[in-house]
Order: structure tokens, then sequence, then C-alpha cells
């Protein structure tokens, strides 16, 4: 019985936290990034910033000691992008939507696996008035980044 709830507490510590949707791949954080971001501006959701939140946490890695990335991540780096169709369309509906433009989307590697990470404008939006367009926009941003994970997939396998 111990063994089973200990178990049960593992599986919800692992589940996928609310409002934000997570893919795992297995592969380099490089060229997942370069292949989602591909992607992105396929789709266009313009990539306006790119920040490399890894190489700026580094510079602290004195200063904060044993507080350092303790999750022992290689990389962590985001995307910034902006969709004017979508900023147009919501802010036409919901103005106060516009806190989601620009949208993001993070990439984080720990050991062979490289976590893509995107906040659901669903989840923000729940009680908007934009609620079908931030469905659209969420299915849309989601298909980009599934398209430049198989790309990477794919290049790996090569």
């Amino acid at each position: 019985m111990l063994l089973l709830l200990l178990l049960a507490g593992c599986a919800t510590a692992r589940a996928e936290l609310p409002g934000v949707l997570r893919w795992d791949v297995t592969q380099d954080l490089e060229i997942t990034y370069k292949n989602v971001y591909k992607q992105l501006e396929n789709s266009r959701f313009f990539v306006v910033f790119e920040p490399d939140i890894g190489a700026n946490l580094k510079g602290f890695a004195e200063r904060w000691g044993d507080d350092y990335n303790r999750n022992k991540l290689s990389g962590i780096r985001a995307m910034v992008f902006c969709n004017a169709w979508y900023a147009n369309a919501i802010s036409n509906v919901e103005p106060g939507m516009l806190s989601l433009c620009p949208l993001h989307v993070t990439l984080f590697q720990k050991g062979s696996t490289t976590s893509v990470v995107f906040a659901r404008p669903t989840h923000i939006g729940k009680d908007s008035k934009a609620t079908v367009l931030l469905k659209e926009l969420e299915a849309d941003v989601s298909k980009a980044i599934e398209v430049g994970i198989r790309e990477s997939e794919r290049v790996s396998g090569d």
C-alpha cells in the first residue's frame, strides 16, 4: 500500500502543469531551437527577440553558489514572437488580451532531453471574449512547435 502511495505521488509530481504545454524530445537544444524557430516563422509567428537565459544565469553562478542551476540544466533559450493578424484580431475583440502579445516559448535541456514549454493562451484568457481566437492561436503555435520537433527528430535520424 505504501508503495502505491509513493508511486501515485511520483505520477502527480510529473504531471503537466496547468496552463503550460510541454513537449520533450531526445535531441540537442540547439537543433530543436533552430527547427522550432524555423517553423514558427514559416507559420507567420515572427521571432522578434531571442534571449539566451542559460547564458544570462551563468553570470550569477558564483554569486548564487549552491543555489545556481540545481536542476543541472545544460541550456535555457527562449523565443519571443508575434503574429500581426492575431494581435489585431484579438485587440478588436478584447484589448486586455494584448498581454499575450508578444508570445514566447522556452526550451531547456537536461541530459539528452530538450523540453519545449509554452504558456497556454486559452488558460490565461479562459474567461475572455477572445476565447475562440485564443483557441485558434494556441492550436497554430502548438502545430508549429510540433512540426519543428518532428523536423528535429527527422534530422537526428538521418
